[in-house]
């Protein structure tokens, strides 16, 4: 079989078990197959597949056509223009939660993408709920002056997020911490009223909205990571007093957020400074930022 033969192949099969973006998830899978890039399948197409690398294709796309998510294929996603490991113990980075890290470097003055950042510049910073590592990883590229730290409830994240840090160099610019929210934090030795940013990407979806999310998210990705409670608010309800706790007087907590509690967000923090929402590219309210008075 020819690799052209294949993915025309692929993409038939794919659109057949309904997965979005069938060329697209076609040439991904092929890629990862033949650890190859795009260039590579439309400058080959007369190649020919071994008997191996035809097995190994058609065992990818028995994933794919099931629901598994791509990512939890290959193991790999892109974030902020940089590649992380994702396994099915951490939520998939997407594109949205780049509107958090616009965030941060905007009110850092930082409003570059690139820019380095002045010495003055040394902020102290922790992301909550941290995952694969993508919005600590991520600053700590953009922020090369901060002091970062990252928690989790889960071991199997900061394996995954420590695994990320490591790989881009930085396993010494952040420290992870195993934690429910903030709450470890607060009972260590390390200074918890002195954080200049609480940054999340928490659990917000409400249990009631569970049949509106897409299957393969709600199947394959960890359901802490997606699912808050009843509500969506009972994560974030939990967050607010705890960063409070952990900020200077004028920090700002920054959270992702969905249209659906955006309300609600609003109420839980009536009594911070300069609430601000961000939509994402869709009009859609994705970030908030609130300054501690």
């Amino acid at each position: 079989m020819t690799l052209h033969e294949a993915l025309q192949s692929a993409i038939t099969r794919l659109t057949a078990a309904h997965v979005p973006s069938p060329r697209m998830n076609a040439e991904r899978l092929l890629m990862f197959t033949l650890d190859c890039d795009r260039a590579y399948l439309h400058a080959h197409p007369e190649r020919e597949l071994t008997v191996k690398e035809i097995a190994r294709y058609e065992d990818a796309l028995a994933k794919r056509s099931s629901g598994t998510p791509a990512q939890y294929i290959t193991g790999h996603q892109e974030f902020w223009g940089l590649d992380f490991i994702v396994t099915p113990a951490v939520l998939i980075p997407r594109p949205e939660t780049e509107h958090v890290i616009e965030t941060v470097l905007s009110l850092v003055g930082h409003t570059s993408v690139g820019r380095a950042p002045s010495p003055a510049n040394s902020h102290r910073i922790v992301d909550v709920g941290t995952g694969s590592g993508c919005i600590a990883i991520a600053l700590a590229k953009e922020l090369p002056n901060a002091e970062i730290h990252a928690t989790d409830i889960s071991p199997a994240a900061l394996e995954v997020a420590r695994t990320n840090a490591a790989r881009h160099h930085l396993e010494n610019r952040i420290q992870f911490h195993e934690s429910n929210l903030l709450s470890k934090l607060a009972h260590s030795k390390l200074e918890t009223r002195n954080f200049d940013f609480v940054i999340s990407n928490p659990p917000y979806v409400g249990l009631s909205e569970e049949d509106q999310v897409q299957l393969e998210v709600r199947k394959f990705e960890p359901r802490n990571a997606v699912f808050a409670g009843p509500t969506g608010l009972e994560i974030i309800q939990r967050l607010i007093p705890q960063a409070h706790h952990a900020l200077k007087p004028g920090g700002w907590l920054i959270m992702e957020i969905s249209g659906t509690i955006v309300e609600g967000v609003r109420g839980l923090l009536s009594e911070w400074a300069e609430v601000q929402i961000t939509n994402d590219l869709r009009g859609i309210p994705r970030v908030v930022s609130a300054r501690k008075p």
